[in-house]
């Protein structure tokens, strides 16, 4: 059996692309920092509808447990699909923002990248098959005022995933980056009222954590072999 990570499995998007991936069949790590009764009820969810399903719990800030964790994961058999889904947001104007705000988002979103995709890495390269998807943002692709510090951490993300997916093409494993714009699940929950969602989104609605998530699910599937380095946009036609 296939093995994933999920990590903010617990959040709307990732709760939903936890359940997607386990109704493809794969066993699925929920993870989870603060929000853990929402991870096991995610896994809940799984296990009810008869699927395979993990919580797992740790800071993806920090880079020793990670690597700590993820190589006891990895003794139970390689992950196959990574999705570093895992953000926060401390949105204010740039000239507003203190240096903690900047860092704490770009450590969870960026550095969170790293300290959850490297240790996966190696088990990936060995069995010659992989997926890693990263959960972007529409403010990564197009910016976004009082986001200075999320479009820079998600924006980099898209730079990390071309250049890995570069340096592993060869051995079958495909990097790609997933950028949603507005989502009724998520962090995006509530901040649009209808008239702002009709005014700058062309299909006049926001979008589905489902919608997001079979995409995911398809990045994942064996028939998106082909596709890496790729940003791929899920906004109803935000430019």
């Amino acid at each position: 059996m296939q093995r994933a990570l999920v990590t903010g499995g617990s959040g709307g998007i990732g709760a939903a692309i936890s359940k997607q991936l386990a109704k493809q069949g794969l066993f699925v790590y929920v993870h989870a920092n603060r929000n853990v009764d929402k991870a096991n009820q995610v896994v809940a969810d799984i296990l009810e509808q008869g699927g395979q399903a993990q919580a797992v719990v740790f800071d993806v800030t920090d880079g020793a447990l990670c690597e700590q964790i993820l190589n006891e994961l990895c003794q139970q058999g390689a992950i196959d699909v990574v999705v570093n889904n895992a953000g926060i947001t401390q949105d204010m104007p740039m000239a507003g923002m203190d240096k903690a705000a900047w860092d704490s988002v770009i450590d969870t979103s960026l550095n969170g990248f790293f300290n959850v995709t490297r240790p996966l890495l190696m088990p990936m390269m060995r069995k010659r098959k992989g997926r890693i998807i990263s959960i972007s943002s529409v403010s990564g692709v197009m910016g976004n005022r009082g986001q200075a510090n999320y479009a820079a951490a998600k924006a980099g993300l898209h730079g990390a995933t071309k250049s890995l997916a570069q340096e592993l093409a060869s051995r079958n494993i495909t990097v790609n980056v997933v950028a949603p714009g507005i989502i009724e699940a998520g962090m995006a929950e509530g901040h649009f009222d209808e008239k702002i969602v009709k005014a700058i989104v062309p299909m006049q609605r926001a979008g589905k954590a489902e919608e997001v998530a079979a995409l995911v699910g398809f990045l994942a599937s064996e028939q998106a072999g082909y596709i890496t380095s790729q940003i791929i946009s899920i906004n109803g036609g935000m430019a």
